[in-house]
């Protein structure tokens, strides 16, 4: 649905004369929540900003149904942004006008439906985002999920085709931001909508998300399905923001290699191999112990997924053999020391 070819974006006196976007290549799938993270100052934002152009990248092409947007006049530029929804971190209601005048503001300002039909889709989108008893309320007398939900119906107001999220849920505490997080899923499921997302927290990626870019510096460091790039990080970036939410650090990982009895393995494992006592029966059939040094277990959306961190101690003539029984059970190796 959305194709980005080797989009670069400079600023103008830029320090060092580095762009903020350097030859990104992306596809996000139509009906997909594709996220974008990284560090503040990679290019998050800008990337985000340059699907409805409101960032006029200075190279590359983006292309939405086929078309590139980036040729489009006035006029296509304007129903493009009708059909393109964004949410933003600081929600950007307007404080004078109630809840439902808040929904209605587009659809009022694209002029295309009467009264009524503009009562009947804001009562649609209160019902859906669960603020239909806040309908005449302003700004100031909701709580910060509440003023994302209708940040979130407003967006819908004029039935996108694509959701753009720009730090939706960054200024939420965890409780609230769970709440969002289900209700875009949900949005995603019934209305099929395509969401493109971007955030500095992991735990939004892994809850919602079907695929993922790692951006840094302006450049994509790494992309793919969400399992593959969380549970098999190739780049550096990656593995450092994986570490810093519950991944095994740096520091720690010498400590152990230096006084390691045995070799330390990382095993990583997804979907029915996560349910299974795979690594008591290879023990036991063995005679190595394995001695569990870290774990964790969760989900990447809907696929329960784990890691541990262990030391095999003893018969290690017998390791290659319960490594080859771990890899037909689906679960990988990686030898650390």
């Amino acid at each position: 649905m959305i194709r980005i070819e080797a989009l670069t974006k400079h600023y103008p006196n830029a320090a060092g004369g580095k762009p903020a976007l350097d030859d990104i290549h992306l596809h996000i799938e139509r009906g997909d929540i594709f996220g974008i993270i990284g560090r503040s100052g990679a290019g998050k934002s800008t990337l985000i900003r340059t699907l409805n152009l409101l960032e006029r990248p200075s190279a590359g092409r983006i292309l939405i149904e086929g078309e590139d947007i980036t040729q489009y006049d006035e006029a296509r530029l304007t129903a493009l942004r009708r059909r393109t929804g964004m949410i933003f971190q600081h929600f950007n209601l307007l404080a004078s006008k109630s809840v439902a005048d808040n929904i209605a503001f587009p659809l009022r300002l694209a002029g295309q439906h009467d009264r009524a039909a503009i009562r009947r889709r804001v009562d649609e989108l209160l019902e859906l985002v669960g603020l239909g008893a806040q309908r005449d309320r302003y700004p100031h007398q909701l709580s910060g999920g509440q003023k994302q939900r209708v940040g979130i119906a407003r967006a819908l107001s004029n039935s996108p085709s694509v959701l753009l999220s720009d730090e939706a849920t960054s200024a939420l505490d965890p409780e609230t931001t769970q709440s969002i997080l289900e209700l875009l899923a949900s949005i995603n499921r019934q209305l099929g909508l395509t969401i493109v997302l971007i955030t500095h927290e992991m735990q939004v990626i892994r809850t919602l998300c079907d695929r993922v870019a790692v951006i840094d510096g302006g450049r994509i460091a790494e992309s793919g399905p969400v399992s593959d790039v969380f549970l098999y990080p190739r780049h550096v970036v990656t593995q450092r923001l994986l570490a810093e939410t519950g991944g095994m650090a740096g520091a720690d990982l010498e400590w152990l290699r230096r006084h390691a009895r045995g070799p330390l393995l990382r095993l990583t494992f997804s979907g029915e191999a996560t349910y299974q006592p795979i690594l008591s029966i290879a023990s036991r059939e063995s005679g190595i112990d394995f001695n569990i040094l870290q774990g964790s277990v969760g989900r990447i959306k809907d696929t329960p997924y784990g890691q541990l961190l262990v030391e095999a101690v003893g018969a290690r003539e017998a390791l290659p053999a319960v490594l080859e029984r771990l890899a037909r059970h689906d679960i990988r190796h990686e030898v650390l020391a």
